[in-house]
C-alpha cells in the first residue's frame, strides 16, 4: 500500500492544474474510467472551499503524482502503465472518502460522460 502521507510534499510541487487537464486529455482513452474517475473526483474536491487543508494535501498529492511523467511504472507502458495510478488514487480517495461530495462524484462522471459523447 502507498504510503499516503508522504505523497503529498514529494508530489505537490508537480501539481498543477493545467498539467492534471493535459494528462487527463492526453490519456483519456487509453487510462480508462478505472484511472479518470476516482481523478476526476478528487479533483472537484480540491476545488471546493469546504475541502478542509489536510484532505486539500492528500489530493494535490495524489494528482501531483498521477501527472507526474516520472512515477513508478512509466504510463506509456501497455496494460501496466496505469496501475501504479490506479493505487495512488485510490489510497488516496479512500483517505478522503468523507470529504468526497455527491456533486463531485456527479461532476466527474458528466464529464466522464462528455468525453464519451454522451449527454443527459
Amino acid at each position: 500500500m502507498y504510503e499516503i502521507k508522504r505523497l503529498p510534499k514529494k508530489y505537490e510541487n508537480k501539481y498543477s492544474e493545467e498539467k492534471f487537464w493535459s494528462k487527463v486529455k492526453k490519456y483519456a482513452k487509453k487510462a480508462g474510467e478505472s484511472v479518470l474517475e476516482p481523478a476526476l473526483k478528487m479533483y472537484y474536491a480540491l476545488m471546493d472551499s469546504d475541502t478542509p487543508a489536510w484532505a486539500r494535501a492528500v489530493i494535490i498529492g495524489a494528482l501531483g503524482y498521477f501527472i507526474s511523467p516520472l512515477d513508478s511504472i512509466p504510463d506509456i507502458i501497455p496494460a501496466l502503465g496505469f496501475t501504479d495510478d490506479v493505487g495512488v488514487l485510490a489510497a488516496a480517495l479512500a483517505t478522503v472518502a468523507a470529504h468526497i461530495k455527491d456533486e463531485h462524484v456527479e461532476k466527474a462522471k458528466k464529464t466522464l460522460k462528455k468525453w464519451r459523447g454522451k449527454t443527459d
